[in-house]
């Protein structure tokens, strides 16, 4: 089955062991409290992927044999060149989630970079790592797409 942004939401904030944030009406938005849920959300996020790195050298070590069928050796070495890209692209998603975490120590976390408004509790939820409101993030990738093509 394949995952959907709210199946990813919900599994980050069960990895957290958290439940989605109810936000009262009247609450101040990126109030104290909504800053720690995201913080544990990040954390957690954070420590789940060091783990996989840490499996995946460890699996790495362990597995790597010389196979005098190159056959064997090819397929081994696919299998570890799709390691290392997974874990090359988990790299880059732990330094913007230690950004994001660093943006929630400035106050400067859940406004769009772009126009300054409110991100928003449930899009946050759903992208953590989100800088920019889903208006502005829907701009970002039309131009983008008409630049490549």
């Amino acid at each position: 089955m394949p995952t959907t942004k709210s199946n990813k939401s919900l599994g980050l904030l069960a990895l957290a062991g958290l439940t989605p944030y109810d936000a009262d009406s009247v609450e101040e938005y990126m109030n104290d409290a909504q800053m720690t849920h995201f913080r544990k959300i990040l954390q957690a996020w954070r420590t789940q992927l060091r783990e996989e790195v840490d499996r995946t050298v460890t699996h790495m070590k362990d597995e790597a044999s010389n196979f005098p069928d190159p056959v064997d050796r090819a397929a081994q070495e696919e299998e570890f060149s799709l390691e290392l890209r997974t874990r090359d692209r988990e790299r880059k998603l732990i330094k913007k989630i230690e950004k994001t975490l660093k943006r929630i120590e400035d106050d400067d976390f859940g406004f769009c970079d772009s126009c300054g408004i409110e991100i928003g509790v449930k899009r946050l939820e759903a992208r953590p790592t989100a800088d920019m409101c889903i208006d502005c993030k829907t701009m970002a990738e039309i131009k983008e797409k008409q630049m490549q093509g």
